[in-house]
């Protein structure tokens, strides 16, 4: 073989091996850490520690830009954010059951941490040892931090839907039925003067999430009544069984003044209107056509806006962010939520 030749083989058979030797040195050597990508400047950034009922949502890309229309907030529930985070977000029921635990040792000196909570006080235990800790609290009550409400009426964006014809008188959905309740006093008592449906799992009735309105819009009144009598604890039962159904809310919870700074007036009937639940009966079996009609009259106008999604409730927390108090530290979160 020519020289030649062979001083090229020579040559490539050594670049061989010290690329093969290369690659194996590159996999056997350990790997430098990757830093973490850089978050665009102006962002902030809210961790949530747990998410609220152990149900995890998608929150991959700018999911608060791309679903509710708030630019720069970056929601996320990587704990190893911790130190970088602008607030972190506890929700209640988390931390009561033991499943969730407060990082007080690692908490970075100034960072505010926000409490939230749907429930009501009276379902709502614990709060003793949680003085002194949070900065911020989001509930349903409008003194909050953050207001986060079940649901709200919003100008109508296109015609009304026609109700849905009507086959009964009064419904009611009912999963936790205690005697005790004052909410079962006046069913009770109004099941002795009118038909009253009742639907829920107390009842062995359950109803399926898609099947709830269909049911209850059949019937022209629902009784949205509270599970507790507290300030501004107005939940679900009003906004999505009764309103966004098309039927008239027979409601029991806080004053009607409270109700009436969400709803107009004319859009509701409140149990403390009548001097005995036997006259509220008389009222709704003797209600007329003309008169039952007016109760829709904000239908024209005005339409329900549901807040279902968890990420939603959060998004908003960049939204307030500017205007929330600096400083405010709640020494006795227990004394001011159920001081309402």
């Amino acid at each position: 073989m020519p020289s030649g030749r062979r001083l090229a083989q020579g040559l490539l058979g050594g670049v061989a091996l010290l690329t093969l030797a290369f690659w194996n040195l590159k996999f056997l050597l350990p790997r430098p850490e990757v830093a973490p990508r850089p978050r665009p400047r102006g962002t902030l950034t809210v961790l949530v520690w747990h998410w609220p009922f152990g149900r995890p949502a998608n929150l991959s890309g700018d999911v608060c830009a791309a679903l509710y229309g708030v630019e720069g907030c970056l929601l996320t529930t990587n704990r190893s954010l911790l130190r970088q985070a602008d607030v972190v977000v506890f929700h209640d029921r988390e931390l009561q059951s033991g499943q969730a635990r407060l990082p007080l040792s690692d908490r970075p000196p100034g960072q505010p941490w926000l409490w939230a909570t749907l429930e009501s006080p009276t379902h709502t235990s614990g709060l003793a040892h949680l003085g002194g800790i949070f900065n911020w609290v989001m509930t349903y009550r409008r003194d909050s931090d953050i207001f986060m409400p079940y649901g709200e009426l919003v100008p109508r964006s296109s015609p009304a839907p026609a109700l849905p014809p009507k086959s009964g008188l009064v419904s009611w959905v009912v999963s936790n039925y205690h005697a005790g309740q004052r909410r079962a006093a006046v069913y009770a008592e109004l099941a002795k003067h009118v038909p009253v449906a009742l639907f829920g799992r107390a009842n062995g009735r359950p109803l399926c999430p898609a099947c709830l309105v269909s049911t209850t819009g059949r019937y022209r009144f629902y009784l949205a009544f509270e599970n507790s009598q507290h300030r501004d604890y107005i939940t679900e039962k009003l906004w999505h069984n009764a309103l966004l159904a098309g039927t008239v809310p027979v409601v029991l919870g806080p004053p009607r003044a409270t109700y009436e700074a969400f709803l107009p007036p004319d859009a509701f009937i409140h149990v403390d209107d009548f001097g005995s639940v036997r006259e509220l009966a008389h009222f709704l079996s003797g209600m007329n056509d003309s008169h039952y009609q007016r109760f829709f009259r904000w239908r024209e106008r005005l339409a329900v806006r549901l807040y279902a999604d968890w990420r939603e409730r959060f998004c908003t927390i960049c939204s307030r962010f500017p205007h929330l108090p600096r400083g405010r530290v709640y020494q006795y979160l227990e004394a001011w939520f159920r001081g309402g």
